[in-house]
This record gives structure tokens, sequence and C-alpha cells, in this order.
């Protein structure tokens, strides 16, 4: 018996940071059950060293993550998509991008970590996006997918603050 998986892009401008730990927590915690991939519409070209760290600490397999452009997804040998979420902070003035197409999408935005400055406030701005990332990515895996009014569900975890489970490694 084959596997069947929801792929899931995660895009954001730069794929350095937001997208990239998104797409390591949902590869982690939905495993078996979905596939996601991340990208930007204008990459880094490098994944965060921030991002890089706190994966790192927490177990995570980073080797294959990497910034890369939306343009990897759009030819014909690119996965089909399910859901594609948008990560950036709109309140920010973050200029997010439009995922065209039919797959299932949603508005998930939060502070670019990226933007700290300072080692410690670094590292503080990627735990807090972590936590708020892995909250909605579990209430997002519980979800039944096979509801009407899904896009109302999927909507609303980004709108929401959720807290992390007690999985959540960082306290």
């Amino acid at each position: 018996m084959t596997a069947t998986y929801r792929n899931v892009l995660f895009l954001c401008t730069g794929n350095s940071a937001r997208s990239i730990l998104a797409e390591a927590i949902l590869n982690r915690i939905g495993a078996g059950k979905f596939r996601a991939f991340s990208a930007g519409s204008q990459p880094k070209g490098k994944v965060h060293p921030g991002a890089l760290a706190l994966l790192t600490k927490l177990g995570y397999e980073t080797g294959d993550l990497r910034s890369k452009s939306w343009d990897e997804f759009s030819g014909p040998d690119a996965p089909a998509f399910d859901f594609v979420f948008t990560l950036c902070d709109s309140a920010a003035s973050e200029t997010c991008p439009v995922w065209f197409g039919t797959p299932m999408t949603a508005h998930w935005g939060l502070p670019d970590p990226a933007a700290a400055r300072g080692e410690a406030a670094v590292a503080a701005a990627f735990e807090a996006a972590y936590r708020v990332l892995l909250g909605r990515l579990e209430k997002f895996i519980e979800l039944p997918l096979d509801v009407p009014n899904l896009k109302t569900r999927l909507d609303s975890i980004g709108q929401a603050e959720v807290p992390a489970s007690t999985l959540n490694p960082l306290g």
C-alpha cells in the first residue's frame, strides 16, 4: 500500500526563516500525512543562521533545507500542492507573494525573526516564531480535511495566536 500525502507549500519573500521553520516542523509532525516545502518570491539564497541554530538545537535534520525560489515549484515536474500558506507579516508592510492555481490557501502571517538584531534577540525571535508555527501546524494536522468550511478553519488558525502543545521542546 502506498502512502498518500498532502503537499503543502510555505511561502515568504526571502525563504530564509519562517517558511524554513514551517517546512521543517510540518515534515516532522505531519510525517506520513503531509509533505512540506518552502519557497520565496525573492529568496535570500541561504537559510538564516538563527533558523539553522534553533532547528539543530531541537534535533531537526537541516542538511536539505535551503532558500529557494518559488519558480522551482511552477514547472511541470513540480509537486501539485494541496495547501499554500503565506507567512509574511502584513503588519510590518511586507509584501506577501501570491500563489495562483487550485490549492487551498491561507495567510498565517507572523513577524520575521530574521529582522531581530543581537544574538539574544535573534534567538528569542526564532524561538517565538517556532512556537507560533508549531502551535498552528499542530492545529492544522488535526483538522478534518474533507469539511466544507475548511478554508474558514485554515484562516482562523492564522489569525489566532495558537499556543504550542506540551510537545514543544522550548517549554
